[in-house]
């Protein structure tokens, strides 16, 4: 009778049914994550319908079929744009693992003021891919800029960085690259929890640096690597402010920064065909899932996890 009476004594939201702990306060911590994927969903279901329609924001939606998916087959910019995605992921992904982890290696050697440079290579990837910072790389990439003005101590006629169809995507696969701090501390991080110890049996067996790190580093870093390459991949096929900034929304010069959801945004927000702009980011979405599972399904042939 008294644990009834204490029982009617909690508030409605502890008390117990049965002998259990009634569940109405999870559910109550559960309301935003709830409405978060309304927010989501709902968005999510309307776009995959509008993929199916003929929509200009002007008419209501016509029922068209596969006909939007036809088209991405037949629209010659849409090999263009998927070219130039690819070729961005293919070099800005591997350098910037490739610099992030050379970097860490040799922060990860015990150099003096260790938190200042984590910090200095760091900032760029707080500031991140912003419109003040793509202008002031255009800037810095200018014909007349930073980069052209020190190569011409040296007698270098700099190119058109920005202006170059030839230099255009090279310059936005630098940025890319320039901001891989945020990589640098995850693997900073992995490099800090190899044992010791596996150093020193190799040195005593008389492997070289280049040996431990091919040996013992790159196999225990291996869940590090992948980690930084699926958020790599993901990111780098969904570029689209640097390319926009880049370019003024054009994809110039001579489309050599037409990335794919710049070219999505000028279908759907420039042209107003929202169906085939929504058609558009589904086939994307799938690609992005593909290249996902591939990674994680090729990675139990050399992502190696010690225990």
């Amino acid at each position: 009778m008294s644990s009834v009476v204490r029982d009617r004594d909690r508030p409605w939201w502890r008390r117990s049914r049965g002998g259990k702990d009634d569940t109405a306060v999870a559910y109550v911590m559960l309301i935003p994550w709830i409405l978060g994927m309304l927010f989501t969903i709902i968005p999510f279901g309307v776009s995959l319908w509008l993929a199916f329609t003929d929509y200009n924001l002007l008419q209501p939606p016509e029922w068209i079929g596969f006909e939007n998916f036809v088209r991405l087959f037949q629209d010659p910019k849409i090999a263009t744009a998927t070219q130039v995605t690819l070729m961005y992921t293919l070099l800005a992904v591997p350098i910037s693992i490739a610099a992030a982890l050379g970097l860490a290696v040799l922060l990860n050697r015990g150099v003096r003021g260790l938190n200042f440079y984590r910090s200095v290579f760091y900032l760029p990837s707080l500031i991140g891919a912003s419109v003040a910072i793509v202008m002031l790389w255009r800037s810095i990439f200018g014909y007349n800029g930073i980069v052209n003005q020190f190569l011409g101590f040296f007698g270098i006629d700099g190119p058109g960085w920005t202006t170059d169809p030839d230099w255009a995507l090279v310059t936005l696969v630098t940025l890319a690259v320039w901001g891989f701090g945020a990589s640098m501390v995850i693997f900073l991080a992995g490099l800090r929890q190899i044992p010791r110890s596996y150093y020193e049996a190799a040195s005593v067996d008389g492997a070289g640096g280049w040996r431990q790190f091919r040996a013992i580093t790159l196999p225990l870093l291996s869940p590090v690597i992948f980690f930084n390459l699926v958020l790599g991949l993901i990111g780098s096929l969904q570029t689209f402010t640097q390319a926009f900034v880049f370019s003024g929304g054009t994809g110039g010069p001579a489309e050599s920064t037409l990335f794919y959801n710049l070219y999505l945004y000028q279908q759907g927000f420039q042209r107003f065909d929202m169906g085939y702009a929504s058609a558009m980011a589904w086939v994307m979405f799938v690609v992005i899932a593909l290249f996902t599972a591939i990674n994680f399904f090729a990675s139990k042939y050399w992502v190696f996890y010690d225990d």
